[in-house]
């Protein structure tokens, strides 16, 4: 049973607690910048106050990120509701994101997210590279629920969309150096400002680095840790009153060293022979210590590039014309050990060059009534990779010592184009009617040659693929919205998506290489936006029903683990059913303390799951539960400010951030099984955050920071390979870190 009632009441009279002694303190509660109620977002592709945005919208300002510790693209995980977004697995530069129970956890270059992720309206088509800093930039904004129609393929879940600071006629500058446990040190700089009455300039540069808090105990080798620099360069050219252009380019690069989980299962090579590292169930407690097989380079590199040009050209008659033009690239060089032991089973070595042209249109028609966004995008994007598996005791046993290498060589060519219109009429003062369409085309074509090297020359082998696919998607969208009150936004949508189709990048055998067909989903929700009180309470709730058809499912698992046979297949396995409900609240009792809430709830199960090889079942695996699919998340937080005259200002906050049990892998029992398996659950747990900030006149400011203060030790991701040597493993946050940041701006 969820212990989330009991603890929910001890973190309300916690926060509680934390304000009250000095609740006789002159209040001089520093704003967030703008106010729920007053900030602006793009998340119908125009600007308008979040609160009048008739669907599910969290935003964040810098100085919102700023407090509740978010320096990097998943520091928003427990602040929004539904959102699970975390370090990939087994990788340091790729993001496990998921919405409302739907996402794409593997990192594959040949599987497309289910998350759309964008910077200044920029697509980026992998999960790798995007753990981006969060410095210095204007907002974040997270949409929830299939966004087809304005934003198109692979956002079924929702996206996560970054908007950086614009430069501006007024000088801004910041400086930030960071400083805490495992070695951490991270310094951040960033400035703009005019060069001429029409033209302004600014930049952004940080680097990080940080210990691994994961040691080799033999070896004392340190993993999960973290080194990246990286920064952008942008310029704003308002060349007439009506036309202006935004320049930007930016860099980032990581050299990082393995990112290493735990073995939660028993390893077994193909012959069958004695089984290897046998592991108990449940696992033992992490204690954050691994061994990786002797000799594999201690290596993850990365780096990211891009630049982007943005015209705005307001033409006259409530008509403004935009292009985005954009260029990405994306190398990347990881050595991973799937099965985290120092064991030869699941090593691989993946080297991918990825780069990517986009180009989109707008019109954008904002009249007394009617609002019209319409527009073409166009994507191209060539990914080359080269991969290596070594697994010299995997195949151990048949005949005798063993050696053994896969080698993978594909290029995957992807020609994506799109048409789109999305309105909403005003029928009344307070009544609005929102319609929406999209038509994507999109064309994949995919070369492929496995190669397998043994010590015994019969079983070396060569399997290529040639392969080229199209699909399209009809992606409709509906709206209602009422101004019950000035304050009270009700408002229901039906809206549908789709993930692009593809081709399974980990096949093995000539059975699996066939394409697998895009997923689909119908949303239906509704909600509400309001504000109480004079504005100091803030409360948006949701209630919504996804239906998605011929879902994507990567699976392993074997129908014998002794020996063990090598599968690794994408399924379109049939139905996933989500329904839930979420709710945000901002409450300013007074002017020195605020307390938020966010709260998701979910339902998640699949209609059918079809699997041929659960023939106990009848073919099905529906019973399975859905992975990443908590049936609740919540955040509960405080802070307090008080005024300490010409000495500026003291913050105390703090947070507590809960997740239910959760399945960690799509394959979460073993095959033609109904029993799960225990070590890719992770159970209930809490985390508490906490922070001191002394800010002198917004000039400069000092902050002590704790996360995970309790040093709870929770799994955050997990794959299952049982079908390469019975290989399961899981991946954890974390453990307690401090750290001390004094940051400067003028």
């Amino acid at each position: 049973m969820s212990k989330f009632g009991d603890r929910a009441r001890v973190a309300l009279l916690l926060a509680s607690v934390a304000a009250s002694p000095f609740a006789q303190a002159t209040p001089a509660f520093a704003q967030d910048g703008a106010t729920e109620e007053e900030l602006v977002v793009t998340a119908r592709r125009t600007e308008e106050s979040l609160q009048e945005v008739p669907a599910s919208v969290s935003a964040f300002t810098s100085e919102q990120l700023e407090r509740i510790g978010a320096t990097d693209a998943t520091g928003l995980q427990g602040a929004v509701p539904n959102l699970n977004i975390v370090q990939g697995r087994g990788s340091s530069n790729a993001t496990n994101i998921y919405i409302r129970g739907v996402g794409q956890p593997d990192a594959l270059q040949t599987f497309d997210p289910a998350v759309g992720f964008y910077v200044d309206g920029v697509y980026y088509s992998r999960i790798r590279g995007t753990q981006m800093d969060l410095f210095d930039i204007e907002r974040v904004e997270v949409l929830r629920g299939p966004q087809g129609t304005l934003y198109g393929k692979n956002t079924i879940g929702g996206a996560y969309s970054i908007v950086t600071r614009r430069p501006g006629q007024d000088p801004h500058g910041l400086f930030q150096v960071t400083v805490g446990d495992y070695g951490q040190l991270e310094s951040r700089i960033a400035g703009s400002g005019p060069i001429t009455n029409n033209f302004a300039v600014g930049g952004a540069l940080f680097g990080a680095t940080r210990d691994g808090y994961v040691t080799n105990p033999v070896t004392g080798e340190e993993y999960n840790d973290r080194h990246a620099w990286g920064g952008r360069v942008q310029a704003a050219w308002d060349v007439t009153p009506s036309f202006s252009l935004d320049f930007a380019v930016d860099y980032a690069a990581e050299d990082n060293a393995l990112t290493m989980g735990q073995a939660v299962s028993t390893l077994v090579s193909f012959a069958g022979a004695t089984p290897i590292g046998i592991v108990p169930t449940p696992a033992p407690e992490f204690n954050f210590t691994a061994q990786a097989t002797p000799g594999l380079p201690n290596s993850s590199t990365m780096d990211h590039s891009g630049a982007s040009i943005r015209a705005s050209w307001d033409v006259g008659n409530n008509w403004t014309i935009k292009s985005t033009t954009a260029y990405r690239a994306l190398n990347y060089d990881d050595y991973v050990d799937i099965d985290a032991t120092q064991y030869e089973f699941g090593d691989v070595f993946v080297g991918v060059r990825q780069d990517q042209t986009s180009q989109e249109f707008q019109a954008i028609y904002e009249g007394p009534r009617l609002t019209l966004v319409s527009g073409v995008f166009y994507l191209r994007e060539n990914i080359t990779s080269h991969q290596e598996a070594y697994g010299d005791d995997l195949v151990f046993g048949y005949f005798g010592q063993t050696s053994f290498l896969r080698t993978i060589d594909d290029d995957l060519e992807t020609t994506s184009t799109a048409v789109y219109a999305n309105a909403s009429y005003a029928l009344t003062d307070r009544l609005n009617l929102g319609l929406g369409v999209r038509y994507t085309d999109e064309e994949k074509h995919y070369i492929r040659s496995t190669s397998t090297f043994w010590s015994t020359p019969a079983f070396n082998t060569t399997v290529a693929m040639n392969r080229t696919d199209s699909w399209d998607d009809f992606s409709p969208m509906v709206s209602l919205d009422y101004q019950l009150t000035d304050n009270v936004l009700l408002y229901g949508r039906v809206a549908s998506g789709f993930k692009s189709g593809g081709f399974n990048g980990r096949a093995n055998n000539p059975g699996e290489d066939a394409p697998y067909d895009p997923e689909t989903v119908t949303s239906y929700e509704i909600g509400m936006k309001s504000d109480w009180l004079d504005g100091d309470l803030v409360a948006n709730v949701a209630i919504f029903y996804n239906d998605y058809r011929d879902f994507q499912a990567r699976v392993s698992g074997t129908t014998s683990d002794v020996p063990p046979v090598l599968s690794l297949t994408v399924l379109n396995a049939g139905q996933l059913e989500i329904s839930g409900a979420e709710l945000e609240l901002v409450y300013r009792p007074t002017d020195a303390l605020r307390l938020d809430a966010q709260i998701g709830y979910l339902d998640a199960s699949y209609g059918e799951f079809n699997d041929v090889r659960f023939t106990s079942f009848g073919g099905s695996r529906a019973f399975q539960d859905p992975a990443f699919s908590p049936e609740w998340t919540a955040r509960f937080g405080a802070a307090y400010e008080w005024d300490l005259a010409n000495m500026g200002s003291l913050t105390l906050a703090g947070s507590a951030r809960f997740r239910s049990e959760m399945a960690l892998a799509v394959d979460n029992t073993a095959v033609n099984s109904n029993v799960p398996i225990g070590n890719l659950y992770q159970d209930d747990y809490w985390l508490y955050d906490a922070s001191l900030t002394w800010n002198v006149n917004d000039v400069f400011s000092i902050a002590l920071q704790g996360r995970n203060l309790s040093d709870e030790v929770y799994k955050t991701d997990g794959q299952e390979f049982s079908s390469v040597g019975g290989i399961r493993t899981v991946y954890y946050g974390a453990p307690q870190t401090t750290s001390l940041v004094f940051t400067a701006r003028y």
